[in-house]
């Protein structure tokens, strides 16, 4: 591959230059187990992911955080959200917060360096304020809703419309995966083809609430277990999304699929073979499908240096070449070396915290190398420690805490280190409805509503 050189945003010559710069398709998948593809060894059918996989390169020790908004801000700013007070929970309907606007965003590198910017599907990083909303956050174009999750039918969050484009609700009939691929499409079709562009797809399924067409639950009438059969369903709508995407693409294009935390099993996800799943510290909250394709460049193969959500910013930019600007110093780095079997790599630790419930019991984590420590509090007190080698034990069952003393005070002191990293914030209350909390009619008024009362946009 030849050398892509970088403008700057004020560089007059940026829009001539994007032009030899590739597109970028960032698909995220929401609560995917590892077992629940099929290049993972899933039984449910995903030719046009495994097509991903199998023409690009597999990345077998991929980790995010245990649940949806920290993995998404972190991918997002290559910052660990612990920094902004985005680790423990997720941003809730009557939440003011989210991702600070002083930390810059990929999409915002994207955009200033001439590429065309959109974000289609669930964004959960901030609807309190339009500072927070993704059309002030690097993206020319947005198409999904703003919570967790939504009724994939009505499109709806307790009741209130959740479904928008650029800031304003829209109500339309269909199911939301395959509106995502019509919207997909659509932008793809009308796009600026002098200029390359930035695609966050960004699907809310696989979270619940679990549901599906009735023609694709048909198609999977066989399966006996019925969470596995409407997760399955829901699961092969957003293969076919993906394959009339990928249909579209040009050949000069990075592609990018991956999970943003481990499978649900109460909902019929499958993390085999490894331990528990989503809201945990362990790998079957933290280890995702993953791969990246570029035809040309990257080789098809497997890579199983570890790489982190956080290195998606640094990663991409260097692989396209971009000048990232002024951001904070980054918790991730540059993995496109590694990816391209140029460097063996090293990485840095990666701290993950997760609330287990409304009372006050958390669970920790620290990763170094192959190591990772996992620390459970209760009521304030730690309840235990257990160390785990990954290389030797990936599935996490014999803990090595009482042969490895030094080695889990180390660790501990690390993790305290990071704990006091969190800003001031009260995210225990946050965590629960507000009394006398209503739902607007829309969501997408809330932050109109708020920038109105506060004219300053801060």
């Amino acid at each position: 591959m030849t050398r892509r050189g970088f403008l700057s945003a004020a560089a007059p010559a940026a829009m001539a230059a994007a032009r030899t710069r590739p597109n970028v398709v960032l698909f995220l998948i929401d609560d995917l187990g590892w077992r629940d593809v099929g290049f993972n060894g899933g039984e449910i059918p995903t030719p046009n992911i495994d097509r991903i996989a199998r023409e690009g390169v597999r990345l077998g020790q991929f980790s995010c955080f245990p649940l949806c908004t920290p993995s998404r801000a972190g991918l997002m700013t290559g910052r660990s959200p612990m920094r902004y007070g985005l680790m423990y929970s997720v941003i809730r309907p009557w939440s003011a917060y989210g991702v600070p606007p002083d930390e810059r965003m990929l999409s915002e590198v994207f955009r200033d360096n001439g590429y065309q910017t959109a974000i289609i599907g669930k964004w959960h990083l901030g609807h309190g304020h339009r500072a927070l909303t993704p059309n002030r956050r690097g993206f020319d174009h947005f198409y999904g809703h703003v919570n967790a999750e939504i009724d994939y039918f009505e499109h709806t969050k307790l009741g209130g419309l959740d479904w928008q484009r650029n800031g304003k609700g829209v109500r339309e009939t269909g199911y939301a995966t395959e509106l995502l691929g019509r919207e997909a499409a659509g932008w793809l079709a009308r796009r600026d083809r002098s200029r390359p562009y930035f695609l966050y797809m960004a699907f809310n399924a696989i979270h619940a609430p679990m549901q599906a067409p009735a023609a694709a639950l048909d198609r999977f009438r066989d399966v006996a277990d019925p969470k596995r059969r409407t997760l399955a369903a829901m699961l092969d709508v957003v293969d076919e999304q993906i394959g009339r995407v990928l249909d579209m693409l040009d050949p000069d294009t990075l592609v990018v699929f991956l999970s943003d935390n481990g499978g649900a099993p109460g909902q019929g996800s499958r993390n085999d073979p490894f331990r528990a799943g989503k809201l945990t510290p362990y790998e079957g909250g933290l280890r995702v499908p993953a791969a990246m394709r570029w035809p040309g460049v990257l080789a098809p193969g497997r890579v199983d240096a570890w790489m982190t959500v956080l290195d998606v910013f640094p990663t991409l930019t260097a692989a396209a070449g971009l000048a990232a600007g002024r951001t904070k110093p980054l918790d991730g780095v540059d993995m496109w070396p590694v990816i391209r079997g140029q460097s063996a790599g090293a990485h840095p630790d990666l701290f993950v915290a997760c609330k287990r419930n409304e009372t006050a019991d958390f669970q920790f984590a620290l990763r170094s190398g192959a190591w990772k420590l996992v620390q459970t509090v209760r009521a304030g007190v730690v309840a235990g420690m257990e160390l785990f080698n990954l290389d030797d034990d990936p599935r996490e069952a014999n803990d090595r805490s009482a042969g490895e003393r030094d080695r889990v005070s180390r660790m501990a002191a690390e993790i305290e280190r990071w704990k006091k990293l969190h800003p001031q914030a009260d995210y225990h209350s946050s965590m629960g409805e507000h009394p006398g909390w209503v739902a607007p009619a829309d969501y997408a008024t809330l932050a109109a509503d708020y920038a109105e009362r506060a004219p300053s946009g801060r």
